[in-house]
């Protein structure tokens, strides 16, 4: 299979944890009989420098023309002070609208050699496992009108949180269905004790969920949420939220995993003419602009979403489970970089991708991983 994938590295440790990320993606191809047509394009600030816009016509058109893309991370402090529309975290928002990836995905485990990495308690973190479903391409982010006007006291600033049933039904939707692959368990968050539209979203939510009688459905406020993931994240399975909320939740969820440089997401859409799902894969982690070009950052945020890329997009199923079960080893040998463990003992960013790479098994002798990151073949999400 040719796996025809663009490459966004952006800004601050994000080319470095792309390159690891598509070593890994090279070598399961070697070994599996795939071949890679991958080409790099700009995007964020890295774009601005260098074509004036966060996300150039060419970038989008590539991503447009690709099977999938494989962004690193965008935004560095120096372009804080320009307008809204001009930051490269808009560049960003442009290309998750644009290729319709309106369901992101973000999973959140506790690894057992890493639960002293959490600053909670082991107790309290051992036997986490969620995955946020968080939707994409709606809510505050795109809402209009938006904007800031007058000057002196009388300056203003909007921003509208806008859904329709259409979106929060596209997006539950995906959450139920992969919860069935899962523990059978939605949660649902809003904020409808005070916002009219979390109560249609929570509606909504409620008939999508009559659908599906084999799960359980709960609806939790985003305060208290936002609580019991720190005093109880192992009653969570699927936390299915809005965009705003999404955002907030799945960085707080980084925490149980030991860091947040340990996450991987996917953002999907609807499949396209060539039969492959629009697919959006990349770490949950910023720019880290005080890290970058150290050797020093943690790539296998961006390994499992290479992983998710395999699953999601081409359907390649035990090519997903070979990165899976290699990130797992890797992680169990203690071979990790400086967030994870003492810098003095920490490996580099290349030499945790190479022991990816390394561990990484041929077909005939794979190994299923203990927990995947993702999840497996039956719970991909139903077409339209």
């Amino acid at each position: 299979m040719e796996l025809r994938v663009l490459v966004l590295p952006g800004d601050g440790i994000g080319p470095e944890v792309t390159a690891e990320a598509m070593g890994v993606l090279r070598r399961v191809a070697d070994l599996f009989g795939h071949f890679v047509h991958a080409v790099d394009g700009l995007i964020g600030g890295a774009a601005i420098e260098a074509a004036g816009a966060p996300l150039p016509p060419e970038s989008l058109q590539a991503a447009r023309d690709a099977d999938a893309v494989l962004l690193g991370a965008v935004g560095a402090p120096r372009f804080d002070g320009l307008p809204p529309d001009q930051r490269p975290e808009r560049g960003l928002l442009a290309l998750r609208q644009a290729l319709g990836t309106f369901a992101n995905l973000r999973p959140s485990r506790a690894w057992p050699t890493l639960l002293d990495a959490s600053p909670l308690k082991n107790a309290v973190v051992e036997g986490t496992d969620l995955l946020i479903v968080r939707e994409l391409t709606s809510g505050l982010y795109y809402g209009t009108p938006r904007g800031i006007t007058g000057s002196g006291p009388g300056e203003r600033a909007v921003n509208t949180l806008s859904y329709t049933r259409e979106e929060i039904e596209r997006v539950a939707r995906v959450a139920f269905h992969l919860a069935r692959g899962r523990r059978r368990h939605v949660t649902s968050v809003d904020k409808s004790n005070v916002l009219e539209n979390s109560q249609l979203w929570r509606r909504v939510v409620t008939e999508v969920a009559s659908d599906y009688p084999d799960v359980t459905l709960d609806h939790l406020l985003v305060d208290n949420c936002a609580m019991q993931l720190i005093v109880n994240p192992r009653r969570f399975d699927v936390v299915l939220t809005e965009n705003l909320f999404g955002d907030i939740l799945s960085d707080e969820a980084a925490v149980l995993s030991g860091s947040i440089g340990m996450l991987a997401s996917a953002s999907i859409g609807e499949r396209r003419s060539s039969g492959l799902r629009a697919g959006l894969y990349e770490p949950v982690h910023g720019s880290a602009p005080d890290i970058a070009g150290r050797n020093i950052a943690n790539p296998l945020g961006a390994i499992g979403s290479v992983a998710a890329m395999l699953a999601y997009t081409f359907e390649l199923h035990a090519e997903a489970r070979a990165i899976e079960a290699a990130i797992d080893q890797v992680v169990a040998s203690g071979r990790l970089t400086a967030d994870l463990k003492p810098a003095a003992r920490a490996a580099t960013t290349s030499e945790v991708g190479q022991a990816v790479r390394d561990a990484i098994a041929a077909p005939c002798s794979m190994l299923p991983a203990p927990r995947p990151l993702i999840p497996g073949p039956r719970s991909l999400i139903p077409d339209p």
